[in-house]
């Protein structure tokens, strides 16, 4: 059994900065890449931001210069560092991690944490 816990989101003022965490438990042999998904009400899930195994990184054009993310396999974490928020990126935020733990490989997601953007 994979579990992952997400954290850090809130309501956040246009221009802020929030860091989301996601961390994955249970048994978990190796991890591959590690993804930050977003839905906003109304629209359909979208991927943000992606980091491999060998930590090369990729960004939808509408975050790129403003999310970074990272991850601490030490923890089996991964980050997401949000800066200069606006209005349009309030959102639920998912994690999503492809993982080979006892079960196989699985692809495991978080329980989603809501990002708010306004003043």
């Amino acid at each position: 059994q994979v579990q992952l816990v997400e954290s850090g989101g809130g309501l956040v003022q246009p221009g802020g900065s929030l860091r989301l965490s996601c961390a994955a438990s249970g048994s978990i042999f190796s991890i591959n890449a590690m993804k930050w998904y977003r839905q906003a009400p109304g629209k359909e899930r979208e991927l943000v931001a992606g980091i491999t195994s060998g930590e090369l990184t990729s960004y939808a054009d509408c975050v790129k210069g403003r999310f970074t993310i990272s991850r601490d396999n030490a923890k089996n974490t991964v980050y997401l560092h949000m800066s200069s928020l606006t209005p349009e990126d309030t959102a639920v935020y998912y994690c999503n991690i492809d993982l080979r733990g006892g079960l196989g490989f699985v692809s495991a997601w978080g329980q989603g944490t809501q990002v708010t953007v306004s003043s």
